[in-house]
């Protein structure tokens, strides 16, 4: 089979929890483990780090993983949804897997897929860390998918586990408060392995707690220990965004250079920032150069895209994969801070989200082009457009992301903003 042929395969035989939504879903580890188990369990005594976390595990991923990177580990990254190409969840050293890696994968191993019929997301993790093992990694960047106690990935024993967030996501599979999601995302941590929690909050800091206790973890609350003193936002395409550290009353980092726009990356940074601590505690050579260097060049190693990314000028045109109230939350803050005159945004969202929660955090005075990504899960632009008006939203609808963008593009003047956000789908045709 060609490359095309192989993807097409898999997308029709495996449920696909980005296209098909909760029925894709397994709620347990069983498939996982016995396609694991078939391939030799590569990922047993691999180094790892593991990731989860409502908001900002993507961009924390890609972080850390371009740290180590560029402090000379051989570094696997696994992460999703892809945007652009199915390889972009496995990469080494910021390379994406090889097309015919995947290729002879399926084609070598259709038998065993066939008999555990796994999910599209297992059978994706099987093969990140089968790969991972042949290429002698010395560490990985493991994001979860969906939660964390029973993601697909939650079969390693990593160095330290990292917790981003947490916020009302997927609600109807992780729970519909923050305390039940916090018990779900908690279910990462290991026993004796020390875990970082980026952003403090009252209603989940003793969950945290009690759970790393109970399981002999030591934890850190990131923003506790580490605060970010003042910030500069990039003031073109080509500059950084600039963070002051403190520790306590002192510089921690002076004048860190973040290439990654959008002021929500100075929440992540802190999670980064004691994560690396951690490591280095664990003999980890992590030199400051090297690891503002990699800060700098986020993009350059690891692939990373659309997060407040700027895709033209004169509209500015920006793309983000801002998708539930919290993330939408720290979109609309940077949107504020960004110089424009009229805001047009192209947005579109999928039928298993809480839609209200998000449309009412979006500005009034903005015109919208209410469009659909090619995905059954998406939400049609008419049913999202009549929701929108309840809000006082007020726009048209588009059969396709594209031409709502060109609709956009053909009435901004060149002073306006153009934003692309509310699903990674949507992100992900913009680009």
């Amino acid at each position: 089979m060609t490359y095309e042929a192989t993807l097409k395969f898999l997308y029709s035989q495996l449920p696909m929890f980005q296209r098909v939504g909760d029925f894709a879903y397994r709620a347990n580890l069983n498939n996982t483990k016995a396609l694991l188990n078939h391939f030799g369990n590569p990922h047993k005594g691999m180094k790892t780090v593991h990731i989860a976390g409502t908001n900002g595990k993507g961009s924390t991923s890609h972080i850390l993983a371009s740290i180590l990177q560029m402090s000379g580990y051989k570094t696997g990254l696994y992460t999703s949804p892809h945007l652009k190409d199915f390889r972009e969840r496995i990469r080494v050293d910021g390379k994406m897997v090889g097309k015919m890696y995947v290729v002879n994968f399926v084609n070598e191993n259709k038998g065993i897929l066939k008999k555990i019929k796994p999910s599209f997301f297992e059978m994706t993790v099987a093969m990140a860390f089968k790969y991972f093992k042949e290429e002698g990694i010395d560490i990985g960047v493991i994001e979860t998918g969906l939660g964390g106690r029973l993601d697909s990935t939650n079969v390693i024993y990593p160095e330290v586990s990292l917790i981003t967030n947490i916020g009302l996501d997927h609600t109807a599979i992780l729970g519909n408060t923050v305390q039940k999601i916090a018990v779900e995302k908690a279910g990462i941590i290991k026993r004796w392995a020390p875990v970082v929690i980026s952003e403090t909050s009252d209603e989940t800091k003793d969950i945290f707690m009690e759970i790393a206790d109970h399981r002999s973890s030591k934890y850190y609350f990131a923003d506790q220990i580490l605060r970010v003193k003042s910030y500069r936002q990039p003031y073109d395409v080509k500059s950084y965004f600039t963070l002051e550290i403190y520790k306590g009353d002192q510089p921690y980092i002076r004048h860190l250079e973040l290439e990654l726009g959008g002021i929500y990356q100075a929440k992540n940074i802190l999670g980064v920032l004691q994560t690396v601590e951690i490591l280095r505690e664990k003999k980890y050579k992590i030199p400051e150069f090297q690891l503002r260097k990699a800060l700098r060049e986020v993009k350059k190693n690891t692939g990373l895209m659309g997060r407040w990314q700027k895709l033209s000028e004169y509209p500015a045109v920006y793309c983000d994969v801002g998708h539930n109230a919290n993330g939408i939350t720290e979109v609309m803050k940077q949107v504020k801070l960004t110089n424009h005159q009229n805001l047009h945004v192209v947005f579109g969202m999928v039928k298993d989200k809480d839609i209200t929660k998000v449309l009412e955090l979006l500005p009034k005075d903005a015109t919208y082009y209410f469009c659909k990504a090619d995905l059954p899960r998406s939400l049609e632009p008419e049913d999202l457009k009549a929701q929108a008006a309840t809000f006082k939203l007020k726009g048209d609808s588009y059969p396709t992301v594209m031409e709502a963008l060109n609709a956009a593009k053909k009435v901004a003047e060149e002073e306006d903003m153009i934003l692309v956000t509310g699903s990674t789908f949507v992100v992900a045709e913009a680009l």
